[in-house]
């Protein structure tokens, strides 16, 4: 799959160095969230928060807790 830069009514692209940022953070998580901020029709910030998940842990306790 392909993305194409797009152009915002201003006339600015959406610069290709900023998806791969995109990709690389979605690429490298396997439980959590990416927020994407934006300011002026512009991207001004990528957050990653991860999740460590525990579920097979648990389930080789019998249902042990933390």
């Amino acid at each position: 799959m392909s993305i194409e830069p797009k152009k915002n009514p201003k006339g600015s692209i959406i610069n290709d160095a900023i998806i791969k940022e995109i990709a690389v953070a979605v690429a490298g998580l396997k439980f959590g969230e990416i927020t994407i901020k934006i300011h002026d029709s512009k991207i001004i910030q990528i957050e990653t928060t991860e999740k460590l998940r525990y579920d097979t842990y648990h389930q080789m306790e019998n249902g042990g807790g933390i």
